[in-house]
């Protein structure tokens, strides 16, 4: 593909997790993050966007929300469990999309916050619509998800480059 090309990437909070007494990194999904997480894939699925690659954090709630949103989905993109979107800033973030290779055009990545939400506000150096005001004023609940679209290799993906083009959470 030539880096010409709109490339969309999807920010996907994970669904709402329990608290039991054990490791932050192993907290499972609560009853409704699991019913939430197939919701959110069947929208993800609406916005017929063919994910070429899918990173996802290495928590069990990320693994467990993506495990039942990609169920939703037409095809399953190649996932790639990643230890640096775990408790990862905006910034980290970024350097983990810098790596991305150039073929792949359309990519979800599940994560947390404040990093989820921080990343879709520093990339969005312009909005379509009302995504950002909605997004803000949410404030990046479990399982909902921004797209952005983006031109250009992966390697120069910085703040302000890409568009947010649209928003969607549970209570939208």
């Amino acid at each position: 593909m030539s880096v010409a090309e709109p490339r969309r990437i999807v920010l996907f909070r994970h669904a709402k997790a329990d608290w039991p007494e054990i490791s932050d990194h192993e907290r499972p999904l609560a009853d409704r993050g699991r019913r939430d997480a197939p919701v959110a894939g069947r929208q993800l699925a609406a916005t017929g966007i063919a994910f070429d690659l899918a990173l996802c954090s290495t928590a069990a709630r990320t693994r467990e929300t993506w495990k039942l949103a990609v169920h939703e989905l037409p095809e399953r993109p190649r996932t790639v469990y990643e230890d640096r979107i775990y408790e990862a800033s905006p910034g980290e973030l970024i350097a983990v999309l810098n790596e991305t290779p150039d073929d792949v055009r359309d990519l979800i990545l599940i994560g947390h916050n404040p990093g989820v939400h921080g990343l879709a506000d520093v990339l969005a150096g312009e909005a379509e619509g009302d995504a950002q005001v909605r997004m803000n004023r949410r404030g990046f609940p479990t399982s909902a998800y921004a797209v952005l679209t983006y031109t250009g290799s992966w390697k120069a993906l910085e703040p302000g480059t890409a568009t947010l083009v649209d928003y969607w959470a549970p209570s939208e």
